[in-house]
């Protein structure tokens, strides 16, 4: 049986792809073969005249496996603006059934697959669709990346409940301190703890130069290894 979590954010630039990368190390070195995907990624430049987003290139890079970066990338936009601004632009409706055929593919290929969101919980990806239809269709637990900034406690009290009013699993939280210099870190830390009611499965910290392996040591895998089965 496959697995699969998706990483949800409490906003932009909280840390989900360098979380989603230090996870994918994490399975890896438990001796599972990891997979990626980044459905819809707003922002991108061309190379050798395929348009390529940043964050789902680095995913394609450490998956276990040699995958086509379309699978990983189904939907890719220049503009790095909310999706549906972006896809508009582009003349593209985002639809849920490319994604899901690239997930099930990709479920072949690994025995995890970590899939990464856009945005906050409800960014719109068309007029009709929103980040969290998506979820609910792949039918996998989320873990909500956290950014220890000003403003995340209402921030991720807010996304829990509405992640959990929408029918599905918050199997744990990670905390990333994204400002160096944030206060009352591990008040935060306490306090989010109690109010989202699941596990802090890790605690990144501030980091100059990114280190995936460093950051994998530091996650905790037995709150999800038991989470999505497909």
């Amino acid at each position: 049986m496959r697995k699969g979590t998706f990483i949800a954010g409490t906003d932009t630039g909280v840390g989900k792809t360098y979380f989603a990368l230090a996870l994918m190390e994490a399975l890896k070195r438990q001796g599972y073969k990891a997979s990626g995907m980044k459905p819809v990624a707003s922002g991108g430049k061309y190379i050798k005249g395929k348009l390529i987003n940043d964050d789902a290139y680095l995913i394609m890079q450490h998956c276990s496996e040699t995958i086509d970066y379309d699978l990983i990338n189904p939907f890719v936009f220049d503009e790095p603006v909310s999706p549906n601004f972006a896809a508009r632009q582009a003349g593209v409706i985002v639809e849920l059934a490319p994604i899901l055929s690239s997930y099930n593919q990709l479920t072949l290929l690994s025995d995890y697959t970590v899939v990464e969101g856009i945005g906050g919980w409800r960014v719109p990806l068309s007029d009709d669709i929103k980040m969290n239809d998506l979820v609910h269709e792949l039918a996998l637990p989320v873990l909500l990346v956290v950014g220890l900034r000003l403003g995340c406690i209402n921030h991720a009290i807010l996304t829990a409940e509405a992640i959990r009013s929408d029918g599905l699993v918050l199997c744990g939280w990670v905390s990333n301190q994204v400002e160096k210099n944030y206060l009352y870190k591990e008040e935060t830390k306490i306090l989010l703890s109690r109010e989202l009611a699941c596990p802090n499965i890790a605690d990144l910290v501030y980091m100059d130069d990114i280190n995936y392996a460093e950051m994998s040591k530091k996650i905790d895998l037995s709150h999800i290894l038991g989470f999505g089965v497909r």
